[in-house]
């Protein structure tokens, strides 16, 4: 076989019809600003554990609303608030990660 100097890799395609989206809807059960989140990146920009540990609140918040695994991440996180400030929602995303991580434990 040729070889082109390119490879197949795997489907990266979620089914978010069978996504265990169980901790997300608990999440926004206790912290209803989690709903009211846009996804738009502020928080992440602002972020400074994100270029260390891969911290990030919108990817945290996406992963949830995809069922996926987001300890990882928390573990990143500082708590030390930038988030919060640049929130054009003003969600209190202090209150937020504290909230998930209670749910974890």
């Amino acid at each position: 076989m040729t070889d082109f100097g390119f490879k197949l890799s795997k489907s990266a395609t979620l089914d978010l019809d069978k996504a265990d989206t169980g901790l997300y809807e608990r999440l926004c059960s206790l912290e209803p600003d989690a709903r009211i989140c846009m996804n738009c990146g502020s928080c992440s920009a602002t972020c400074t554990a994100a270029p260390f540990s891969g911290m990030s609140l919108r990817k945290v918040i996406l992963g949830l609303q995809r069922g996926q695994d987001v300890r990882p991440m928390l573990q990143g996180c500082m708590l030390c608030g930038k988030c919060s400030m640049v929130c054009p929602r003003g969600i209190n995303t202090r209150h937020l990660l504290l909230t998930l991580c209670r749910i974890y434990d």
